[in-house]
């Protein structure tokens, strides 16, 4: 019998997995139960731990498919879950995600994943090396569903230092919104994208995590409350991620905001100093077409008054550009157009 529980599936485009990437098949056992972890499968390894555990077909194409939307299937011995978070060494704007999928029953674990979600690498490698024999311990001395837990809770810590990261962020940005030698249009652009793309894996994670702690129950009678206990404190961590990324869009879009005002009183400050100079140029534009004219003007070519010396011409025509660029330059410094 199945249960399906899947957000508007999308099985369109799909591809397998660039056979050119080293692939890794890590089996580890565990006290009570086998955890394989695989990393950049090739279609052959997962198709034999399928006919080994009896996985669904569509959930082999869907964990071979390197982005499949979250989704969890649960059947009588076993529940497949697709889960995303970002990869450790991400940078503001890159959009990528991380696929991990996941085969739970009561006697195995099996992880399907690109090899970039580090901090599952590192409890695969404490396991193999024993380099944390305490560690190593808790993570394999009792069931499946406990080293389930300790997958999802180091991701989802991985994810709050992931959004932490965010809010540092924000504080250098607001230097920079203040600061107008600084464009900072594109990297607001840039930090809003990745916040929206945080809270696309946060919001529908939650959903899966609970799901999950349910299911979970089945294959782990005797730990349930434990288990409800842990999974619960790993839906506080994602309710905090959140919370954090909820706070940062708003302080975003209030930064956003303020940059594009900033930015429109900058723009009018300008046109201001531009327009101010052409309406105080205009008296000497008019003054100097009348007297580029042709015709018999005071002071011009054909006058050969000399009241003021040699050059009457000249300051007759500074005078008669000067007189109304200043008396329209106190009016307007009256009607307060033109501030300190």
């Amino acid at each position: 019998m199945r249960k399906g529980f899947n957000i508007n599936r999308l099985r369109s485009g799909k591809k397998s997995i660039d056979n050119s990437i080293e692939s890794r098949t890590r089996p580890i056992e565990g006290q009570k139960f086998t955890w394989i972890d695989l990393q950049n499968p090739d279609r052959n390894e997962v198709e034999k731990l399928a006919e080994k555990y009896n996985f669904n077909s569509l959930n082999i194409e869907d964990c071979m498919t390197k982005f499949e939307l979250p989704k969890l299937d649960s059947y009588d011995d076993h529940f497949f879950v697709i889960l995303h978070f970002p990869p450790l060494s991400q940078k503001v704007g890159i959009s990528k995600n991380s696929q991990l999928s996941i085969f739970l029953g009561k006697d195995f674990l099996v992880t399907v994943h690109q090899g970039d979600l580090k901090p599952l690498v590192d409890l695969v490698d404490i396991c193999e090396t024993g380099s944390d024999e305490q560690r190593k311990e808790r993570l394999l001395g009792k069931s499946s569903g406990h080293l389930l837990h300790e997958i999802i809770d180091v991701l989802v810590d991985d994810l709050l230092h992931t959004s932490r990261k965010i809010i540092a962020n924000l504080d250098e940005m607001e230097d920079r919104v203040f600061d107008e030698t600084k464009p900072v249009a594109r990297s607001i652009a840039l930090l809003r994208r990745e916040i929206n793309r945080l809270r696309r894996i946060a919001n529908p994670l939650k959903r899966f995590v609970l799901e999950i702690a349910k299911n979970i129950k089945r294959f782990s009678e005797r730990e349930e409350e434990e288990l409800t206990l842990y999974f619960d404190d790993v839906i506080d961590h994602i309710d905090k991620v959140i919370e954090t990324l909820e706070e940062s869009r708003e302080t975003m879009e209030i930064y956003k905001d303020t940059d594009f005002v900033l930015s429109t009183e900058k723009t009018n400050k300008v046109l201001a100093v531009l327009t101010i100079i052409f309406t105080l140029a205009i008296p000497s534009t008019v003054i100097g077409t009348f007297y580029g004219m042709n015709v018999d003007l005071p002071g011009g070519i054909g006058d050969s008054s000399t009241v003021l010396g040699p050059f009457t011409t000249f300051i007759i025509v500074i005078l008669a550009s000067a007189i109304p660029a200043i008396l329209m330059f106190a009016y307007f410094k009256k009607l307060g157009w033109i501030n300190s």
